[in-house]
C-alpha cells in the first residue's frame, strides 16, 4: 500500500500542491483526476523520486520513504509509465524490455534468458509480437503495452499510469482498461490518472480529486460517484454566468467545412464561422477538435467533404492556406512559432517577407522595422525591433507569434493553446488582442486545454467526442461546467 499525505509543494511563489495526499492500496486501481494544473503531475512525481516535497510524507507498506530519485523509486517497487512514451524505435522489443541489460549467464546477457522472462509477461498483457521486432513497426497501441510490460518485469508493487490511453483508439483503449484490472487482481496497487471519466469510472474502484493543489475528494468508492460529481469536486461547485458582449457579424469573410472527414480523426463535420465570431472547439484528447484546425490551415487534407476558405478557396497545403488568409498561432512558440535567434523585427514581418513575397525582391528594412514598432505599440511587447527574440519573456514571444501574422492581415486566425506558459498578466492582454481581432471582423477558431479561457472568450463553443460534433453551447449556458460534462458524457476514449 502506497501512502502520501500532507504534500506541499511550491515553485517559486506559486504552490503545485498544498496538503494533497492519497493512499493507493493493493488489489485497487485508484484514479487520480482533476483539471489541468490542479497537481496531479506534481503529485505523481513526488511519489515517483522526480521530485521532493517542500512538506509531507510518503509511505510504502507503512515504511516512511524519501527518494532522492526515480531509481530509488524503481528499487522499491514503483514504476511509472508516462504519457508520452519512452521507447526506442530503432531497437528490438527484447532490447527495450531490458534497456539496461537483462539476466545474464556466465557473465554475457542471455537473450533467451530475457525471452524467457519475457513471454509470460507479453502474454498476459495480451501482446502478441515478436521479440525480435524493431519497435518502430509496432502500433501505437502495442507500443504503450509495451510500456506497461517493461514496468512490470521490475516486479513493482505500486504501477502509476499517467493517462494511458490517451492516444489509444477505443478497441485498444478497452483492452487496456481490462489489462488494468487483471493487474489489480493480481496484488498490485494501481494508480490511475485520466481525463476520461467515464473511463475512470468503468477501471477504478476508487477515486481522488485534486482541485487547485488541494485533495477535495479522497478515496471515494466509486460506486458513489458519477460524472456529474467529479466535474463539480474538480470545478468547486457552479461558476457564475459570464455576460457576453455581442458582437455583430460582420458577414462578408465567412469560413464553411461540410460532411468533413479525415480517416482516424474526424467524421462528417460542418461547421460555420462569420467574421467578427469566436467559435472555439473543445474536447479531450483525440475527440477531433484539432483535426479541424489542422484542416483549415491545410496541414490535413480531408477524406470526404469540403472547406471553404473566406473568398472560396480550399487549403491545399499549409503554405496555400496561408496565402488565402488563415493564420496558425501555436502555444508552441518556440517549435512552431518563431525563430528565437533571430530579432523581433525579422520574426514579426517574416510571414509578409518570406511567406507572401509582398515586400518585393528587395524589401526595405527601414519599412520592416516601421511595420515592427507598430505592432509593438498595438500588442505592448515589451522590447524593441532590433531585440532577439529569445530573449523576451514567454508571454512577449507570444505576441511577438501574432505580430507576424497581424502584419500579413489574414482573415481566419486559429488559435491552438495560444495562452499556454504565459503569466496572469500576459494571457489577460492576449484575450484583449483575441477580442479586439473579432472587432475587427476577423474570423477567430480557437481550441484549448484550459476551459476557463474558452468560457471567457468564446461566443460559442462546439464540443467533440470521436471525431464527431456532438454539442453547441453558447449565451448563458457556456461555463466550466457544462463544457466537462458535455467532454465527457459517454465518452470513455478517444477515436
Amino acid at each position: 500500500m502506497l501512502t502520501a499525505t500532507g504534500l506541499v509543494k511550491h515553485y517559486g511563489g506559486v504552490a503545485a500542491l498544498d496538503d494533497a495526499g492519497i493512499t493507493a492500496e493493493s488489489g485497487q486501481v485508484h484514479a487520480l483526476v482533476g483539471e489541468n494544473g490542479a497537481g496531479k503531475s506534481t503529485l505523481v512525481k513526488i511519489i515517483s523520486g522526480a521530485v521532493r516535497p517542500d512538506a509531507g510524507s510518503v509511505e510504502l507498506d507503512g515504511h516512511p520513504v524519501r527518494f532522492a530519485n526515480t531509481r530509488q523509486a524503481s528499487a522499491h517497487g514503483i514504476a511509472i509509465v508516462s504519457q508520452e512514451l519512452m521507447t526506442f524505435g530503432d531497437l528490438t522489443v527484447l532490447e527495450n524490455l531490458f534497456p539496461f541489460g537483462g539476466p545474464r549467464r556466465f557473465g554475457l546477457v542471455s537473450t533467451r534468458a530475457m525471452e524467457r522472462r519475457a513471454a509470460p509477461v507479453l502474454e498476459e498483457l495480451g501482446l502478441d509480437v515478436s521479440p525480435h521486432a524493431r519497435v518502430e513497426t509496432l502500433s501505437l497501441a502495442d507500443r504503450q503495452l509495451l510500456e506497461i510490460c517493461r514496468a512490470l518485469l521490475q516486479d513493482p508493487r505500486v504501477l502509476i499510469l499517467d493517462e494511458p490511453t490517451s492516444a489509444l483508439p477505443r478497441q485498444a483503449a478497452d483492452r487496456l482498461a481490462g489489462t488494468t484490472k487483471r493487474l489489480a487482481e493480481r496484488g498490485l496497487a494501481v494508480l490511475y490518472i485520466s481525463h476520461f471519466l467515464e473511463e475512470v469510472l468503468r477501471v477504478a474502484q476508487r477515486v481522488t480529486v485534486l482541485r487547485d493543489g488541494r485533495t477535495v475528494l479522497t478515496g471515494e468508492e466509486i460506486e458513489q460517484v458519477g460524472v456529474d460529481s467529479l466535474v463539480t469536486a474538480m470545478l468547486g461547485g457552479a461558476a457564475p454566468s459570464v455576460a457576453r458582449a455581442e458582437r455583430a457579424r460582420r458577414g462578408a469573410a465567412s469560413l464553411a467545412l461540410t460532411a468533413v472527414g479525415v480517416a482516424g480523426r474526424l467524421r462528417d463535420v460542418s461547421l460555420n464561422a462569420s467574421g467578427g465570431e469566436i467559435v472555439g472547439l473543445a474536447g479531450l484528447q483525440g475527440a477531433g477538435h484539432l483535426a479541424v484546425l489542422d484542416v483549415v490551415c491545410g496541414r490535413a487534407r480531408p477524406a470526404t467533404g469540403s472547406v471553404r476558405l473566406p473568398g472560396g478557396a480550399a487549403p491545399r497545403s499549409p503554405r496555400h492556406a496561408v496565402a488565402a488568409g488563415v493564420a496558425y498561432v501555436s502555444g508552441d512558440r518556440k517549435g512552431r512559432g518563431l525563430m528565437l535567434d533571430q530579432s523581433l523585427w525579422e520574426n514579426a514581418t517574416a510571414v509578409r517577407r518570406l511567406g507572401l513575397g509582398r515586400d518585393g525582391l528587395m524589401p526595405s528594412r527601414r519599412r520592416m522595422v516601421e511595420r515592427t514598432e507598430h505592432l509593438i505599440r498595438r500588442l505592448r511587447i515589451r522590447g524593441g525591433p532590433y531585440d532577439v527574440t529569445a530573449q523576451l519573456s514567454g508571454g512577449n514571444q507570444q505576441k511577438a507569434v501574432l505580430a507576424k501574422w497581424l502584419d500579413a492581415d489574414p482573415a481566419v486566425f486559429a488559435l491552438d493553446d495560444p495562452t499556454r506558459g504565459v503569466d496572469v498578466g500576459a494571457r489577460a492582454e492576449m484575450h484583449e488582442i483575441v477580442r479586439d481581432l473579432a472587432n475587427d471582423g476577423k474570423i477567430v477558431l480557437i481550441a484549448a486545454t484550459d476551459l476557463t479561457e474558452l468560457v471567457d472568450l468564446c461566443d460559442r463553443v462546439l464540443v467533440f467526442q470521436r471525431g464527431r460534433i456532438t454539442d453547441e453551447i453558447d449565451g448563458q449556458s457556456l461555463s466550466e461546467q457544462a463544457l466537462s460534462l458535455a467532454m465527457n458524457a459517454g465518452f470513455a476514449a478517444p477515436l
